[in-house]
């Protein structure tokens, strides 16, 4: 089916759900550079400053929007009956620790790629506010509190260091001092990772925050970026315990009712990075044999979201854009001339159609995260935030 079909259809069945909103209805038939997926290429849709700063405003409404605020949160004794902003003072809005992390990951990220757009004086302001070498030191002392080793493992401390190398190959005054600041964090997140890997027996394969495969693909990118050869080969020998020898991946299986990641998919992403690109190949048709060898998107149709007002049933959006930057990410593991490519490039396309047009302000529940997901797929942070940015890596002093 030619894409703008797939794209017309899609927007239809979508706008079926969500209702016709002025917003959605204004985001839907924005002009077509804004998010765009060329049927001759079927790869990533791009992103341009429009469309960056809506998502940039998702973020800017919650970082410190302290509530209503949904804290895992181990009590060592009454005095640690606190409100979020003091139990951690760099990470307490957003809902949570983890998107609020990743918030700020979206906005240094948007800053980095548009550094003169309209929405960059308060995305900087934002970041500023906290980044403070004080903010900093209370998120440490929370996270190094005793009965809190495995606080946000692995998915928000996976994302604190995506955080952290965003800032560290952004060639910028600011980002480089806050880069600096963020050291003490990301090295106890650094170490809670560290410690954790060798006593970890099995893979987590579910389709939210405990999966593994997932969060050890940004925490790989994270290693390339600051050059730590130690976490490199715990997640090598992780990717050949867990993964090496899994075949058949049961696609049909997924997705489970309130998935935001898949696990098939998830894997995939993650081998892609420690293997060659021909090993990659020959393991992906083992793993997923049934991509087809043609341009096709029908073989992974997108999962169908039935009430976004649901916090959980919303995850499926997010599933949705997941799905498309990791078959992103799959294709670009591949040697060029593979045949699977096309597919792989197809499928995704169909999912950002989907999703992207769904990321609106209309519900909290998915506006407080789902920014950070449209982010990451349409600036191909999964595809070139490890290996292929290496070379322009500033470290932290």
């Amino acid at each position: 089916m030619h894409l703008t079909l797939v794209r017309r259809v899609l927007t239809a069945a979508v706008l079926g759900i969500l209702g016709t909103s002025a917003q959605t209805a204004t985001f839907v038939n924005a002009p077509s550079t804004r998010i765009v997926a060329t049927a001759q290429s079927l790869a990533l849709p791009s992103l341009d400053a429009a469309a960056a700063a809506r998502f940039a405003r998702l973020a800017l409404d919650c970082v410190h929007r302290e509530y209503p605020n949904k804290i895992s949160h181990v009590m060592n004794g009454d005095t640690d009956i606190e409100p979020p902003r003091q139990l951690t003072p760099a990470f307490y809005g957003c809902l949570d620790w983890h998107s609020a992390v990743h918030g700020h990951w979206l906005l240094a990220r948007l800053l980095h790629e548009f550094p003169g757009a309209p929405f960059a004086a308060e995305a900087r302001e934002a970041l500023n506010r906290t980044l403070t070498p004080e903010n900093i030191a209370g998120d440490v002392a929370y996270i190094r509190a005793p009965g809190r080793a495995s606080f946000e493992r692995p998915y928000g401390l996976a994302w604190l260091l995506q955080l952290s190398a965003e800032l560290r190959r952004w060639n910028d005054p600011d980002a480089q001092r806050w880069a600096a600041n963020l050291v003490p964090l990301e090295a106890a997140a650094a170490a809670s990772i560290k410690n954790w890997l060798p006593s970890l027996r099995y893979p987590i394969r579910v389709g939210d925050h405990p999966q593994t495969a997932f969060s050890f693909g940004l925490i790989w990118d994270w290693s390339v970026v600051v050059e730590d050869t130690e976490m490199q080969t715990l997640l090598r020998m992780k990717a050949q315990e867990f993964y090496q020898q899994d075949r058949k991946c049961p696609t049909s299986y997924e997705p489970s009712g309130e998935d935001f990641l898949s696990p098939c998919l998830g894997e995939a992403d993650f081998m892609r990075r420690v293997l060659e690109p021909k090993p990659f190949a020959s393991w992906l048709k083992k793993f997923l044999p049934d991509i087809p060898r043609e341009r096709s998107a029908s073989w992974l149709k997108p999962a169908i979201v039935t009430d976004r007002t649901d916090p959980k049933l919303a995850h499926i959006d997010g599933l949705n854009i997941s799905r498309a930057w990791m078959l992103e990410g799959i294709a670009a593991g591949l040697p060029p001339n593979d045949s699977r490519i096309p597919a792989l490039h197809a499928a995704a396309a169909n999912h950002a159609s989907a999703a992207l047009i769904a990321v609106t302000s209309d519900h909290y529940e998915g506006s407080h995260w789902l920014g950070t997901f449209a982010v990451y797929l349409t600036t191909k942070a999964g595809v070139d935030g490890g290996a292929a940015v290496a070379g322009r890596v500033h470290a932290a002093n």
